[in-house]
């Protein structure tokens, strides 16, 4: 998968094709019922994707224009929003999509090519602006999954399955207790090791699948652990 923000736009748009698609199948008792994230709808993720796609507008504008703009006014406003925008009407959600991605993709096309070099002010602390249209990619591809909506991990297409699965590889190995976690996938002769090689378990499987079980959004019940016993347990992801 390439790293140049532009070219990656076309994964962004077909993963929001796919993700409309499924919110037009959804009826009012479809958006009610809970999604894989404890205590939200359908209507919440959908409602997160569309504040999502804000906060990555804002961050594009902020990269582009020098201007100090975080990317949700506070905490408490984003969540805010999306509890005030889960109980929609299924075309007002879908209305909401499409137009907050048409947002992000005109924020996008805006923006020069030195200023993707900027820095800016995400949820979670500083981020280079050059991973902005990789972080949308990931926020649509992961709650596409969690819409429990007939969409599966097997669904990604392997670049992106790898890319996530580094990620948070990476992520686990430099938090505050990394697990000990060596990874196989199937079709590639590289590993992925987390924390320390010697006596972790070795748990294989396809790569969407085993970066589904990484970031907590499947049980791994499509791999395999050597030696025999549970799954080891990731730690909470981003």
């Amino acid at each position: 998968m390439t790293t140049d923000p532009l070219l990656l736009m076309g994964e962004v748009d077909a993963a929001t094709s796919r993700l409309l698609r499924t919110a037009a199948s959804f009826d009012t008792a479809d958006l009610a019922a809970a999604s894989l994230l404890p205590g939200w709808t359908r209507g919440h993720v959908l409602a997160h994707v569309a504040r999502n796609a804000d906060g990555f507008v804002n961050l594009l504008t902020a990269a582009r224009t020098g201007a100090a703009l975080p990317m949700y006014a506070s905490l408490d406003a984003r969540t805010a929003d999306i509890e005030a925008g889960s109980g929609r009407p299924p075309a007002a959600h879908l209305d909401d999509l499409r137009r907050t991605a048409d947002l992000f993709s005109e924020a996008v096309a805006a923006m020069p090519a030195d200023a993707w070099a900027a820095t800016v002010q995400a949820r979670k602390g500083p981020w280079p602006a050059a991973l902005l249209v990789w972080g949308r990619l990931r926020e649509i591809e992961v709650h596409h999954l969690d819409l429990a909506a007939d969409y599966r991990a097997a669904d990604w297409s392997e670049t992106f399955a790898h890319r996530l699965l580094r990620e948070a590889a990476s992520h686990h190995a430099t938090g505050p207790t990394p697990p000990s976690i060596v990874l196989r996938l199937d079709g590639s002769e590289h590993e992925v090791v987390i924390g320390e090689r010697v006596d972790a378990p070795i748990v294989a499987g396809p790569a969407p699948d085993v970066a589904a079980w990484l970031i907590g959004r499947a049980d791994g019940a499509l791999l395999s652990v050597t030696p025999d016993g549970p799954l080891p347990t990731p730690p909470e992801w981003i």
